[in-house]
C-alpha cells in the first residue's frame, strides 16, 4: 500500500494519543475472556461438542452445551444460538413476536429503530406478516438532547397505552445518537418494570456484545438479540443469531423460528459448532481489536478535520464509528478506500445501490471472509445528509490501522 508521509505523520500522532483508550478496551477485554472462559470451563466443553448433526438435530450436546453458555455469558436464564436466523433483523424479530400479541403496541425507547426493522414494525412498506399486519400498534420516544433516555416520556407513554414490549437499540443505527450504556438500558427496564411489570424490554445488542464487562441481560433485559457475524462470532461464526432472556419468552421465539411446538428441540448444526464455540472464544478479543481500530480512525479523522462520533475520547457501548463526510463524493471515497486494504475483494469499487431493508441507495465496503461480517472491517453509509460513514470490525488492529489510513489516502487523493 502506498501512504504518504503526511497520512504516515498524523498516524503516529494518533497513536500517541489514543495510548490511554488502548489500555481501557485492553480491561474489558480482559474482564470479558474470563467471563466467558469460566462458563466454558462450568460447562465442560469437550471435543464431543464440536460435532455436528443433521436432519432435525435431536439431542445436539454441542448445540445445548453452547446455549447455556450464552445465558451465563449475556446474564440470561435461557438463550438461543442458532445458524438458522439468517440475520440480527431476523434474531430481533423473533423476539419482538415473541413479546408481542394482537391489539398491544411496541414502544421504541430509543427514536426510530435500523433501517432494517421498519419493515418489520411497518412503519413503512405494507409486508405481509409484520407487526402492524398483525394489528401491533407503534410508538416511539426520543432520546434527550444529550443522547440519554427521556424516562418521563417512556413512562408516560407506559401509562397511557397497552404497551406490551418496549425495544430499546443499543447501537446507534445510521444516526448521529451515541450508543446507550448498559446502565442506561438497565435504567430504562427499571422504568418500564416499574410502570408495568409485565411489559417486555427486548434490547437490539447488535455491534455491543463486549464492548463494556456486563451485558443489558445483567441489567434486567427481559429478551436481547443479535447476530453472530457481528462481536459474538469473534469473525469465525459462518452465520447466524442469538436470543437471550426468560426462559418462556426464549422458548416463544424458538416458536416463531421454528414452528409451535417444535421451537428449539431441533435444529441441525452441520458442523458449524466448532466455529461458533470457538468463535465466542474469540469474540472479546476480537471485539477489543475493532474498538481499537475505531478509536484510531476518530482520531485520525479529527486530525484530518472531520467530524467523528464518538470521539477518540469518549466511552464506547459499541464498535461502531461515525465519520461525517459531506458530501456522496467523500462517502464514496472513504468507502472505496476501506474495500481498497481489504484481504478480500480488494479489487472491486464499491457504488451506491439499493439494498433489501434500506428505504435510500447505500454504499457497502466489505472485503470479508464471511459476507457481510461486521465484525470484519467495513463501512457502509447511506446516500443522505450530512453522508456519514459508519465503520465497523476489524479482525485484528494492525489490518483495520492500514485500511483506516488507506481511506484517508482515497479522501485526499480520488
Amino acid at each position: 500500500m502506498t501512504i504518504s508521509e503526511r497520512i504516515k505523520e498524523l498516524s503516529d500522532n494518533a497513536m500517541t494519543d489514543i495510548a490511554g483508550r488502548f489500555r481501557m478496551i485492553d480491561e474489558i477485554s480482559l474482564a470479558c475472556t474470563e467471563k466467558v472462559l469460566s462458563a466454558f470451563r462450568r460447562h465442560r466443553v469437550s471435543d464431543a461438542c464440536f460435532a455436528g448433526t443433521t436432519g432435525y438435530g435431536y439431542n445436539d450436546i454441542g448445540r445445548e452445551t453452547l446455549e447455556k453458555i450464552y445465558s451465563d455469558v449475556f446474564g440470561t436464564p435461557s438463550s438461543l444460538v442458532r445458524t438458522g436466523f439468517v440475520s440480527g433483523t431476523h434474531a430481533i424479530t423473533s423476539a419482538l413476536f415473541a413479546a408481542l400479541r394482537p391489539g398491544q403496541t411496541l414502544l421504541a425507547a430509543a427514536g426510530t429503530p435500523y433501517d432494517t426493522l421498519h419493515g418489520v414494525i411497518g412503519i413503512k412498506g405494507n409486508f405481509r406478516g409484520s407487526l402492524k399486519d398483525y394489528n401491533i400498534g407503534y410508538l416511539q420516544t426520543e432520546l434527550m438532547p444529550g443522547g440519554e433516555p427521556d424516562h418521563k416520556a417512556i413512562a408516560g407513554t407506559l401509562r397511557s397505552n397497552d404497551v406490551g414490549a418496549v425495544l430499546v437499540q443499543r447501537s446507534r443505527g445510521y444516526s448521529s445518537r451515541r450508543a446507550l450504556t448498559v446502565q442506561e438500558i438497565g435504567d430504562i427496564c427499571g422504568t418500564v418494570h416499574g410502570v408495568d411489570a409485565n411489559a417486555v424490554v427486548v434490547v437490539d445488542n447488535c455491534y455491543g456484545e463486549f464492548t463494556e464487562a456486563i451485558e443489558p441481560g445483567n441489567a434486567g433485559a427481559d429478551l436481547i438479540a443479535g447476530s453472530l457475524i457481528k462481536n459474538p462470532g469473534g469473525g469465525l461464526a459462518p452465520s447466524g443469531g442469538y436470543v437471550a432472556g426468560k426462559e418462556e419468552l426464549v422458548e416463544a421465539a424458538a416458536y416463531r423460528m421454528t414452528a409451535p411446538g417444535v421451537g428449539g428441540e431441533c435444529g441441525a448444526t452441520f458442523g458449524a459448532n466448532r466455529l461458533l464455540f470457538q468463535g465466542l472464544f474469540m469474540a472479546p478479543h476480537t471485539v477489543a481489536q475493532a474498538m481499537k481500530t475505531a478509536v484510531f480512525c476518530a482520531r485520525l479523522f479529527e486530525l484530518l478535520g472531520y467530524k467523528t462520533t464518538p470521539g477518540y475520547l469518549d466511552a464506547r457501548s459499541d464498535i461502531i464509528q461515525m465519520v461525517e463526510l459531506g458530501s456522496p463524493q467523500l462517502l464514496e471515497r472513504f468507502c472505496r478506500g476501506i474495500q481498497a486494504g481489504a484481504p478480500v475483494d480488494s479489487y472491486v469499487t464499491p457504488t451506491f445501490g439499493s439494498v433489501p431493508g434500506y428505504d435510500c441507495p447505500v454504499i457497502m465496503a466489505a472485503g470479508a471472509f464471511i459476507q457481510g461480517a461486521s465484525i470484519e472491517l467495513s463501512a457502509d453509509g447511506p446516500m443522505r445528509e450530512p453522508y456519514s460513514a459508519y465503520l465497523q470490525g476489524g479482525l485484528s488492529f494492525e489490518s483495520g490501522k492500514l485500511g483506516i489510513m488507506r481511506a484517508a489516502m482515497f479522501l485526499e487523493t480520488g
